[in-house]
């Protein structure tokens, strides 16, 4: 072409409830909060990721933050536009009138045909000439090292912002998968709903997501518990701010249900394996990716009531997206990649 090379940017897209990461050449470019602050006057965006983080819960009536995916899904359609296209400006290499732009993004198991349609209208917005989809349980076998395409199952629990993906995995294909709406967020919410109805002290998500970070926990019985956290709220009977002391024998009863739900949802995708590939699964066990996989006991919880050996892997919080590369580099060969025409 001359003086002019033709030069298409290839990503990988891990599009999160809680986090969005990108990989471009097998590294990952960005790490960034799934958020953008927008000016409610001009309705345009002025953050996007890390610093519309630093303002949530914090804004006055000219400024709004959203989280533009809920459940794991697009749900507001101009906003997840604005943070993936300013994510995207994040990689840098910035497309130049020769460029072109080819992406994997990852979704969760349980979406509907029209959540696909808007996670490839999204990627159209930002001028992606070539976009493909693969499901999350997917994306994380390949990013902990499974050979997909082998005749032998695998049970991945992905417990991810919005939602939990449980899945059977042999042959290149789900076999047997559960999408349970309950994740990270709804873990955040109980930690506020507990502490509202336990301390009455009012806390917003971040505080939230401290507390589920630095005490969060799964079962009371741990080998080494972590020190009480120092929580800092609004009293609601006075309106005054104050500060209280939480440990994880509290978090661990306000998360025991949403917990529960996360367990039924295990045994019912176990139910529907067959026998030969329910073999396989004795003999390897559960993998557990994910921020979820970071709560402190969650694989002794999730062993103890399956029978089976539960492994957190490596890094659990970039399975997906490491995933969502090695299938970025490997198109022509994954047939389970989802592409606009087979939509």
């Amino acid at each position: 072409m001359g003086l002019f090379s033709f030069f298409t940017k290839e990503l990988a897209i891990d599009l999160g409830t809680a986090n969005t990461l990108i990989i471009q050449e097998g590294k990952v470019v960005v790490d960034q909060p799934s958020i953008v602050a927008i000016d409610r006057r001009t309705n345009q965006t002025i953050a996007v990721g890390k610093r519309a983080m630093m303002m949530h819960e914090k804004t006055h009536e000219n400024i709004k933050t959203i989280r533009p995916l809920k459940d794991g899904v697009i749900a507001d359609f101009q906003a997840a536009e604005s943070m993936i296209e300013g994510m995207i400006k994040m990689v840098g290499n910035k497309r130049s009138f020769f460029s072109s732009l080819k992406m994997v993004i990852c979704i969760p198991s349980g979406i509907t045909e029209v959540e696909k349609r808007a996670v490839f209208d999204s990627a159209d917005n930002v001028n992606s000439k070539e976009t493909y989809l693969i499901y999350e349980p997917m994306a994380a076998a390949l990013g902990i090292g499974l050979d997909v395409e082998e005749p032998e199952g695998n049970m991945i629990i992905d417990i991810g912002g919005g939602t939990t993906e449980i899945a059977v995995i042999a042959l290149s294909g789900i076999v047997a998968d559960q999408s349970i709406r309950i994740a990270g967020d709804e873990m955040t919410g109980d930690i506020i709903s507990f502490l509202k109805q336990e301390h009455n002290i009012l806390i917003g998500e971040r505080t939230a997501e401290k507390i589920k970070i630095n005490v969060g926990a799964a079962i009371t019985d741990l080998e080494n518990p972590p020190e009480k956290y120092a929580v800092n709220g609004r009293d609601l009977m006075t309106g005054i701010p104050r500060q209280i002391y939480t440990t994880h024998l509290e978090i661990a009863e306000a998360l025991d249900k949403s917990i529960s739900k996360i367990e039924d949802g295990v045994l019912k995708a176990l139910e529907m394996t067959p026998p030969e590939l329910a073999s396989d699964i004795f003999r390897r066990g559960l993998y557990l990716t994910g921020g979820g996989a970071l709560l402190r006991g969650i694989d002794k919880r999730l062993s103890a009531k399956t029978k089976l050996p539960v492994t957190i892997v490596d890094d659990p919080l970039r399975a997906v997206v490491r995933g969502t590369g090695i299938a970025l580099k490997n198109i022509d060969k994954y047939t389970f990649l989802i592409d606009r025409k087979s939509v």
